[in-house]
């Protein structure tokens, strides 16, 4: 009897010891409870626990990445659009992960989901468009000083599509159309005004020289001639006629 009974004793001990062994890897740290009360955070390798007074909650210290699903959002300009997003973050204090919040993956995923609507909803729909990066570190900056009291880092958030019905495209494609029909004008426009500059200051120069009126004159008729296709009547200019008739001086 009494060997049955100490066999029983080490098998039960055996157990006990079993069960008061934990493995924790390298990306993992145990939060500890002893009688319901914060102890400390162990872990990496072996940990021993003793059943029946401590507990121990397991807390991952990779990188969470998840979606935020498709929220509704209207923008500033009252353009309604359907935006998700990918949020990274990490625990970096897995006490505060713990004790702060009662399910802290949960928890940042509802606060990504309205930080995300709020953060858009003060930008217009052309913004969100071309100012993703600026949008991103918004969030991300908004968000990791939210969850900061949790012992939870956000490293990153990326919104990945805005959604836009499609009434709404074909008004963007017109309006960017106007935009670039406004464009050329201006560039046609700003080329018709230097354009009459250089020929102001040409104008300018050939009035101030006389010869030089003449000889692109010249140079005007010898690229008219070239043409043969047509019969041109021109007029001939009177100081080359008074030139022509003026009789040669002694010596000329």
């Amino acid at each position: 009897m009494f060997e049955i009974s100490g066999l029983t004793l080490v098998i039960a001990v055996v157990v006990l010891l079993i069960a008061s062994l934990r493995i924790l890897r390298e990306y993992e740290r145990g939060v500890v409870f002893m009688l319901g009360r914060f102890w400390k955070v162990k872990g990496p390798g072996l940990v021993v626990i003793l059943p029946g007074i401590q507990q121990m909650v397991r807390v991952d210290l990779r990188t969470v990445v998840f979606d935020v699903p498709s929220q509704d959002v209207i923008s500033r300009d009252n353009v309604s659009v359907k935006v998700n997003a990918v949020v990274y973050f990490r625990v970096i204090d897995p006490a505060r992960a713990i004790l702060q919040v009662e399910d802290f993956l949960n928890a940042t995923s509802q606060l990504a989901q309205t930080t995300l609507r709020a953060v858009l909803g003060k930008h217009e729909l052309d913004e969100m468009l071309a100012e993703r990066e600026r949008l991103n570190q918004d969030l991300q900056q908004l968000l990791d000083a939210q969850t900061d009291a949790w012992g939870i880092k956000v490293s990153n958030v990326e919104i990945k599509h805005v959604d836009i019905d499609e009434s709404m495209v074909r008004a963007i494609a017109k309006q960017a159309e106007a935009e670039r029909e406004r464009r050329a004008k201006v560039i046609h426009a700003e080329g018709e005004l230097q354009a009459s500059e250089k020929l102001l200051a040409a104008a300018e120069i050939l009035a101030g020289k006389p010869q030089a009126m003449q000889l692109r004159y010249l140079q005007t008729l010898a690229n008219i001639a070239g043409d043969r296709t047509n019969t041109i009547v021109f007029p001939m200019p009177v100081e080359l006629m008074n030139l022509l008739q003026r009789p040669a001086k002694p010596g000329e």
